[in-house]
């Protein structure tokens, strides 16, 4: 397992921001398809050897969009109205996106679980986004600054690229 330091997390990110930018800027160029295959099966990789629950940094740091539907089903799981939940929880942010009004993430317990696991945000289950069918290597750059598996995928898609 890869253990997971998120002061040198943060001092990496900002060493290799430079070069990071210059990389992603070339792979841009790539052939889509090979570039998605590729990141896909590094997410799996490293997904072997990172645990989130010792890191839960995008949860600490980064609210998650949340949809209508998500909130449908998260009212419906805390028993409370729509209306109510989004009083209670959500915010409109300066994209005019509705996220979390807190963060580390409300729902986050004091060992790094989530307490709405089952029924969490689409944009909390899909994240990192490196395992989508087709990854945006604009939100992928972004990330790295997030999320350490992330950052670790990059570093290896340099050695192969």
């Amino acid at each position: 397992m890869i253990k997971i330091d998120l002061s040198q997390h943060k001092d990496f990110v900002r060493k290799l921001k430079k070069e990071n930018k210059n990389f992603f800027s070339k792979l841009l160029k790539k052939t889509p398809k090979t570039i998605h295959n590729t990141i896909n099966n590094l997410h799996y990789e490293v997904f072997e050897e990172i645990d989130c629950l010792a890191c839960a940094n995008c949860c600490k740091t980064t609210p998650p969009i949340i949809t209508d539907r998500d909130i449908n089903r998260l009212a419906k799981h805390l028993k409370m109205k729509q209306g109510d939940f989004v009083q209670k929880y959500i915010i409109i942010d300066s994209d005019g996106d509705y996220i979390f009004k807190t963060t580390p993430c409300v729902f986050l317990d004091e060992e790094n679980y989530c307490k709405i696991y089952e029924v969490r945000p689409k944009a909390c289950r899909e994240y990192p986004h490196t395992d989508a069918n087709k990854i945006s290597l604009k939100l992928m750059e972004k990330n790295i600054a997030v999320c350490p598996a992330v950052f670790e995928i990059t570093e290896r898609l340099k050695m192969n690229n």
